[in-house]
């Protein structure tokens, strides 16, 4: 006779608890070319009109080599769903509760950019554990493009 269904099966990588996450653990996305038509489609999503997205002689005009992809766009690309760490935590996950973000080079129609989380502190937190990821987006030309943080809120195991 076969087994019971169970969508729980379907896991793409076994679930972790917030006590088996360990300080120092990489989690990287796949790259990513960016295009003209992300950026637009950026642009339409966010509303955001300024000329510096899309006017190329505005943004030369005033120093830039190209129209610059949105800031939010290239944050976008620290989504812990981007990675397998949301897929690893999906039984205890909460809530992912803060996010910060230093642009450090602009980013441009046709950069690759490569994007990884990497756990910097887990704080135990009463019936709760606070995860604390440093977050990095590189670009093809080794450049780091965007520095920050997230914090996610996970279920601890009971004693």
């Amino acid at each position: 006779m076969a087994a019971a269904f169970s969508p729980l099966d379907f896991a793409i990588v076994p679930p972790r608890t917030f006590e088996q996450l360990a300080v120092g653990e990489v989690y990287r996305a796949p790259s990513r070319t960016l295009t003209d038509a992300h950026a637009s489609a950026f642009q339409a999503v966010s509303a955001d009109n300024h000329p510096v997205h899309y006017d190329e002689v505005w943004a030369k005009a005033h120093g830039h080599s190209a129209p610059v992809v949105h800031g939010l766009q290239v944050l976008a690309f620290t989504a812990p769903g981007a990675t397998l760490f949301p897929h690893e935590i999906g039984e205890v996950f909460i809530a992912f509760t803060a996010v910060s973000a230093t642009f450090l080079v602009e980013v441009h129609a046709g950069d690759t950019l490569y994007s990884q989380l990497e756990i910097t502190a887990l704080t135990p937190d009463g019936a709760n554990g606070i995860v604390t990821a440093a977050v990095t987006v590189h670009n093809q030309r080794s450049e780091v493009v965007l520095t920050g943080e997230h914090t996610y809120l996970l279920r601890r195991s009971p004693a």
